[in-house]
């Protein structure tokens, strides 16, 4: 198929992995993800601080929640920022402006989720860290 000059191949498995397959797959692509991915990396660091922290400062139950939901935000979106961009190296592997604007919007999701997790992570921690000062 053939659309907007970019050349896709669409390939149907026939077999539906049970429901265990299907865990072990996405656990591997977690695995994969932390091992090959430098942003990877970089967010599974800093949600490791922030939980340090969190444990430290003794955040409520409230706010472990809603560290634990950013957390998940901005590592999942950074997973399917990953994704996306492989995926897109992979159909068009020259410039292209669409993959371009793809692959743009994709790690500003990332980078949107991040700021706003980082005012979330200050509005929690920066009370509790001048208490102790």
């Amino acid at each position: 198929m053939i659309k907007d000059g970019i050349h896709i191949k669409i390939s149907v498995m026939n077999k539906e992995p049970n429901l265990l397959s299907a865990f072990r797959h996405a656990f591997n692509g977690i695995k994969q993800f932390f091992i090959t991915d430098r942003n990877g990396k970089l967010h599974l660091a800093a949600a490791l601080i922030v939980t340090a922290m969190a444990f430290i400062l003794h955040v409520s139950a409230t706010e472990w929640i809603i560290l634990l939901m950013c957390i998940a935000l901005v590592i999942g979106l950074e997973m399917i920022n990953a994704a996306i961009e492989k995926l897109c190296d992979l159909v068009h592997k020259d410039f292209h402006p669409s993959i371009k604007f793809i692959k743009d919007v994709s790690a500003a999701a990332v980078l949107w989720a991040s700021i706003i997790s980082a005012v979330i992570g200050s509005i929690i921690f920066i009370p509790k860290i001048t208490v102790l000062l």
